[in-house]
């Protein structure tokens, strides 16, 4: 499949460039459901995950909403109520469904959301080369918006699927090559005042900015993730059962809810480690990135290590002299896994955890109305993770990238890569 890239574009993006890209996205949504039956795509397996219908309908109501309404004469809504349903934490656009609840919504079915989201393609490409600049920028936008809800699609799959005991597969197992992991080796970046942040004329997200000066004094970053046998080591020495090594709130997390593996690692009936994934039960391989662990984890592990997590100004200063368009990423539907064989690029594979919390960069503002609701009011017991995953559709990324999650939250595909001072 020919890769898109939304950041190739500019906020004086052609109409025809976006067409292009429009069809390109949405489509990509369409084929990540295939394999879903109308109960698979409507069950919601925890707060902090959506069910594929939800997302699949949220996505058009942010083209419908921003785009068609505020900037298409005469449009009307395909229907009033999902208005309702489908604004996910938009204070501006009124009252919403509570996100919790989302997996009680049996009606619209499978098919008529995507009827909706038919209705919505249609009339942004018939409306796309009328569209003034200021609508194309919120085209741009949305493209970016559906491409983080096809990561959050495939995550939130597997974590339903591994509710069930049978560990279902959505998709038949791809072939992964043997291979040892290479030796790490220690990447020095830049030091003195280094700028970071996103500038120029390509797209970015509103966090991204603005550019700015950081001191970075002397470091490395080491040049592969970790891997689930430096994982297992960890488990074996006890890593889950010593508080020394764990932060106060990543202990009592540790006791409280009994963990002592990465999300969804088992073990068989001979004792050998097995995941989860969306091509159902493998052994775990030793060599690819470990997978699936929350920043209180990755913390962890680095202490143990004799490391520690990267800032995400170390990580950024590093990252710009590598590609972004590399590494395993998400190019068409299909069983997504970390793999061995692209351990060694520093974007695809795992987010990586950086120690840095998600606050605001100096002079950062929010973009006016609803759509200024997206980034900034999030900026608040959050920490960053950089680069991308396996489940990141390629394209969408760039050095300047910022994902943030809570230190528990673990069920995106999130790694680490140690960093130590020099």
């Amino acid at each position: 499949m020919t890769t898109m890239s939304a950041t190739a574009l500019s906020h004086e993006a052609p109409a025809a460039a976006l067409t292009n890209l429009f069809a390109h996205v949405r489509g990509l949504s369409l084929a990540l459901v295939e394999p879903l039956s109308d109960a698979d795509a409507t069950v919601q397996s925890m707060d902090d995950a959506s069910p594929a219908k939800w997302h699949l309908a949220h996505t058009s109501w942010f083209f419908e909403t921003f785009v068609l309404r505020d900037h298409v004469a005469g449009y009307q809504p395909f229907d009033p109520d999902f208005h309702f349903l489908f604004n996910s934490y938009y204070e501006a656009e009124g009252a919403r469904h509570a996100r919790p609840h989302r997996g009680l919504l049996t009606r619209p079915s499978l098919d008529h959301i995507r009827a909706y989201r038919a209705h919505i393609d249609a009339a942004m490409l018939e409306a796309m080369p009328t569209l003034s600049n200021d609508a194309l920028a919120l085209v741009e936008l949305g493209l970016n918006h559906e491409q983080q809800h096809q990561e959050l699609l495939l995550t939130d799959i597997l974590h339903l699927f591994a509710q069930n005991p049978l560990f279902p597969a959505i998709w038949p197992a791809a072939p992964m090559p043997a291979v040892e992991p290479r030796p790490v080796e220690w990447i020095e970046g830049p030091v003195g005042q280094v700028e970071i942040g996103h500038g120029g004329d390509h797209f970015a997200f509103d966090c991204e900015g603005p550019r700015h000066a950081v001191l970075l004094t002397p470091y490395a970053l080491a040049s592969r993730p970790v891997t689930n046998g430096e994982w297992a080591a960890f488990i074996a020495d006890g890593g889950y059962a010593q508080s020394r090594h764990w932060l106060a709130d990543g202990w009592a997390w540790v006791q409280a809810n009994g963990i002592d593996a990465p999300l969804y690692w088992r073990k068989d009936e001979d004792g050998h480690w097995q995941q989860f994934g969306l091509d159902g039960l493998r052994s775990v391989d030793p060599a690819a990135p470990v997978c699936h662990i929350s920043l209180y984890e990755a913390d962890a592990y680095a202490a143990w290590a004799g490391a520690r997590l990267p800032t995400e100004a170390e990580w950024e200063a590093i990252a710009t002299s590598h590609d972004p368009l590399g590494g395993n990423q998400l190019d068409c539907a299909g069983p997504v896994r970390p793999r061995a064989d692209a351990a060694d690029a520093l974007f695809g594979n795992v987010w990586q955890w950086t120690g840095s919390a998600y606050r605001p960069y100096p002079g950062f503002k929010p973009a006016e109305g609803a759509v200024g609701e997206y980034n900034g009011k999030f900026m608040s017991g959050q920490f960053v993770l950089r680069g991308s995953s396996c489940a990141t559709p390629r394209g969408s990324v760039r050095p300047s990238y910022r994902n943030f999650f809570y230190p528990h939250q673990r069920w995106q595909f999130t790694g680490l890569r140690l960093a130590r001072d020099l």
